[in-house]
C-alpha cells in the first residue's frame, strides 16, 4: 500500500520549509502527499517578510473537503499561525478521529521570525497536544509550551519530559539541536520508556526546514512501523542524510534547506 499523508502547514516560497518541505518528504520516502494550507508567508533563506493567514473556516472546509473523499493515513500539523486557526484544525480532526497525528508546534522559523502568535501557544498547549500521537518540539518551543526554563543540557531535557506528556499526547521527541554542542540528541518518552537518539551534529549552515522534514518524515513512516520508535528512529537516520548533503544544492545566501532527495539524486 501506498499511503498518503496530509500535512497541515504553512507555505514556504524558497521550498526549504512548510508545505514544501512536507511533500519533498513524503515523496522522498514513497508516500503520497495532501497539503491544507493554514498561512502563506513571505520567506526566504535569510528572512520572513510577511504572515498572511488563511480564514479559519476555509482552513477547516480543505480539511473537511479532503477526509470525506481520500483516506488519510497519517496527519502531521505544523505551522497553525494564530489560536483561531488551531482551533478550526483540532475541531477537524476530532471530528474525521484522524490517526496517527504528529505536531510539530512551529513558532520561530530558522531566521528568528516569529511563526505563531504569542496568543496561539495556549491553543496548541491546550487543543492540538492533547490530539497528537507523537508531539515533536525543540528547546525554545519546549519552554514556550511548559512554561518552563529552556533546558542547557541532557538533564534539563529529561527533567522537561513529564511536562510535555501532561500536555496530553500519547508520545513526545524533544528535540535536542539547540543544545548547542557537538552532539545533537533528542529524546523519545511515551510514558513507559524514555529512549535517547543520538546524533551527530553537521558541520553545515544549509539547515532551514530542518524541524519541518523531521516531523513530516516520521509522519510518513509512522504507517510502515508498529513501534513509533522505530519510525523516528527511522526518520532520524534519513534527516541525517538530507543535512549531510545539502551543501550539494545552491539555494539563497543565507540557512539553505536540507537535501531532501538525497537518496534518490546520483551526484
Amino acid at each position: 500500500m501506498i499511503h498518503n499523508i496530509l500535512t497541515i502547514a504553512g507555505s514556504d516560497p524558497s521550498g526549504g520549509a512548510g508545505i514544501q518541505a512536507d511533500l519533498k518528504t513524503f515523496g522522498a520516502l514513497g508516500t503520497y502527499g495532501c497539503a491544507v494550507l493554514t498561512a502563506l508567508t513571505a520567506q526566504n533563506t535569510r528572512q520572513v517578510t510577511g504572515v498572511h493567514p488563511v480564514p479559519p473556516e476555509f482552513v477547516a472546509l480543505q480539511i473537511d473537503t479532503l477526509f470525506v473523499d481520500v483516506r488519510i493515513d497519517a496527519v502531521k500539523v505544523g505551522m497553525v499561525a494564530t489560536a483561531e486557526i488551531a482551533g478550526a484544525v483540532a475541531a477537524c480532526l476530532r471530528n474525521h478521529q484522524a490517526r496517527r497525528v504528529v505536531l510539530d508546534p512551529v513558532m520561530v522559523a530558522k531566521s528568528g521570525d516569529r511563526l505563531l502568535a504569542e496568543a496561539a501557544v495556549a491553543a496548541v498547549r491546550q487543543e492540538l497536544a492533547p490530539l497528537a500521537d507523537l508531539l515533536m518540539p525543540n528547546l525554545p518551543e519546549a519552554a514556550d509550551l511548559t512554561g518552563r526554563p529552556e533546558p542547557t543540557d541532557l538533564a534539563g531535557m529529561r527533567a522537561l519530559l513529564p511536562d510535555l506528556l501532561a500536555l496530553g499526547p500519547k508520545a513526545v521527541v524533544l528535540k535536542g539541536g539547540h543544545l548547542g554542542t557537538d552532539d545533537a540528541p533528542d529524546l523519545f518518552a511515551d510514558g513507559q520508556r524514555v529512549v535517547e537518539l543520538p546524533g551527530r551534529r553537521i558541520a553545515t549552515k544549509n539547515t532551514h526546514g530542518t524541524g519541518c522534514s523531521y516531523s513530516s518524515a516520521i509522519a510518513a513512516l509512522l504507517p510502515r512501523h508498529d513501534d513509533p520508535l522505530e519510525a523516528v528512529r527511522a526518520a532520524k537516520a534519513w534527516l541525517s542524510g538530507a543535512i549531510a548533503r545539502a551543501d550539494q544544492l545552491e539555494v539563497g545566501h543565507g540557512h539553505g534547506p536540507i537535501h531532501h532527495y538525497h537518496a534518490l539524486w546520483s551526484e
